[in-house]
């Protein structure tokens, strides 16, 4: 991209709005929902396609640790994280390339649809991620997670982004019967995936800030591993609350961009 003269102030707002992500991120996904709009803003000579491909070098820092946080401290089904992030990396790559492709307008209403009822299922089973349910893990319900999240999920954060590792979370919660800390450490595992396949396709198309992207993952990573301890301390129920807000914030963030395009 054509360099951009940042002034100390914006620096010191992006390597911020890095960090909260990177926590949003770790705890239940979501943080691009944070970091994108604010590249956006205080970078208004990016193209959305630089920033989509700054974030993704900005987000993998922060979700390969937070993986390996998780994965350090409680345990992970590799069984379905495995070949859901193997996957991913190939599903988020095709979705990165077809990016350019597909205009907001197209996607915008469905997903706004899917996270409201993301939202309600969440509200209306109050009991869902709270502890885990190990009989919906089937062997079929293993398959169609995997799929739903190394295929569909990935295709998803490399066409849009946002919302990623939120949309894993309930995956796994529904499907396969993990409680929200479980689904979480999945999912960052998932995201890792996808950040490395959206990232690399961003990178030979030149859309990447390389020097502004290496210091929000920096803070990425910081936020990141603050905000997997604390969801590993403060448990399920801690999870489920700042997933709601992230869901809501979501719904609200889609909604007033559809309202402007109108």
């Amino acid at each position: 991209m054509r360099r951009v003269e940042l002034d100390p102030s914006t620096v010191v707002l992006l390597l911020t709005a890095a960090a909260l992500a990177g926590w949003v991120d770790a705890v239940v996904g979501g943080g691009g929902l944070l970091l994108l709009p604010v590249l956006l803003v205080a970078v208004p000579g990016m193209p959305p396609a630089t920033a989509l491909g700054t974030n993704k070098l900005t987000a993998i820092a922060g979700t390969s640790v937070a993986a390996v946080t998780y994965a350090r401290r409680t345990r992970i089904d590799w069984a379905v994280a495995g070949p859901a992030g193997a996957l991913a990396v190939v599903f988020a790559g095709l979705g990165a390339a077809l990016a350019g492709a597909v205009p907001p307008s197209a996607y915008r209403p469905v997903v706004l649809v899917v996270l409201l009822s993301v939202a309600l299922f969440v509200v209306l089973r109050p009991r869902l991620g709270v502890s885990a349910v190990p009989r919906r893990r089937t062997r079929v319900r293993v398959v169609v997670a995997v799929l739903v999240a190394g295929v569909g999920v990935a295709l998803y954060d490399g066409l849009i982004g946002p919302g990623t590792g939120t949309f894993l979370v309930v995956a796994f919660t529904a499907l396969v019967g993990a409680d929200f800390v479980h689904g979480s450490a999945m999912a960052k595992v998932v995201n890792a995936g996808t950040n490395a396949g959206a990232l690399v396709v961003f990178a030979v198309f030149g859309h990447v800030w390389w020097v502004l992207g290496a210091a929000m993952a920096v803070c990425n990573i910081v936020g990141a591993m603050v905000g997997a301890r604390m969801a590993l301390r403060r448990g399920a129920g801690f999870v489920r609350v700042v997933l709601l807000v992230v869901v809501l914030a979501l719904v609200a963030r889609l909604g007033y961009d559809q309202w402007l395009a109108r």
